[in-house]
């Protein structure tokens, strides 16, 4: 009973939070499945009259949304993993091994974050715009948004993993060592499988990051077969002369999806992954 109330009350301090965190996406749902001519109805009204899933299928039609997704996702995707096979090894090695520089380039990594990528768009445009790739040039291909994604995401996912791998004690490992593991046999088998919570959730930053990056992608990729989904959300407000917001809202909706099927997939190790290196 005592658990029970507990919980109630629990929820009751926690209800203010999750309206104010679920009132946005209440207003995107009904406005995207309003008639263009409820939108815009004086007095507003916060339900909708006729409720209808146009706003979904102009906007499908009108922006190209299913490619735009399919590249969002690719983009997403490859850029999180190329993160993660760099982070991983490089944080283990700074929890695990002992060098001069350290504490130094534990820092490094701290400031590298105080720089906002908007200051780099310009330098990385000329940047891929004077590296060979294939038959032009690296600039407005995947290859482009890939690699800066990554890049961006490295520093804080090197410095998150590396106070999570210090958590594990390295008794463990060196227990498999003298039951005959190398240690590369030690990491894969026991040491990675331990620390999958932290690279779950580190794996989900990196992923949302890119997901929602948007000065990047307007600058890199000018061919509307690589454009993005932020991009295409963006194409239903700018340059128009009057703003369809029942497609707005359902576009931006949809977007959400991803990242919300990622969370709830993630969900397990999310938890764990946040306190997995408090104590240090």
């Amino acid at each position: 009973m005592k658990r029970i109330r507990f919980s109630a009350l629990a929820w009751l301090a926690l209800s203010p939070l999750l309206a104010v965190s679920v009132f946005p996406f209440v207003v995107m749902l009904t406005t995207a499945l309003k008639p263009l001519a409820e939108v815009f109805v004086y007095p507003t009204h916060w339900l909708p009259q006729h409720p209808s899933l146009e706003g979904f299928t102009e906007m499908w039609k009108a922006t190209r949304f299913a490619l735009a997704l399919r590249n969002s996702l690719e983009i997403a995707f490859e850029s999180t993993l190329a993160t993660l096979a760099v982070a991983v090894p490089a944080a283990y090695a700074v929890a695990r091994m002992q060098f001069r520089l350290r504490p130094p380039y534990r820092q490094f990594l701290l400031v590298t974050q105080m720089l906002s990528p908007i200051l780099l768009v310009l330098g990385l445009y000329r940047l891929m715009g004077m590296i060979p790739f294939g038959d032009g040039k690296l600039l407005d291909t995947r290859l482009a948004i890939i690699i800066p994604y990554a890049g961006f995401q490295m520093a804080f996912s090197v410095w998150m993993l590396s106070s999570y791998f210090a958590a594990i004690p390295a008794a463990i490992e060196e227990a498999a060592w003298i039951d005959g593991c190398t240690r590369l046999r030690a990491i894969v088998s026991i040491f990675l499988p331990l620390a999958l919570p932290a690279i779950a959730v580190t794996g989900l930053v990196a992923f949302v990051a890119a997901w929602n990056e948007f000065a990047l992608a307007l600058t890199l990729l000018r061919d509307p077969d690589r454009q993005t989904v932020t991009i295409q959300v963006v194409n239903l407000v700018a340059g128009r002369y009057s703003v369809e917001w029942n497609q707005v809202m359902a576009a931006t909706l949809v977007a959400t999806v991803p990242v919300g099927i990622m969370f709830t997939w993630l969900q397990r190790y999310l938890v764990r992954g946040l306190t997995f290196g408090a104590i240090q």
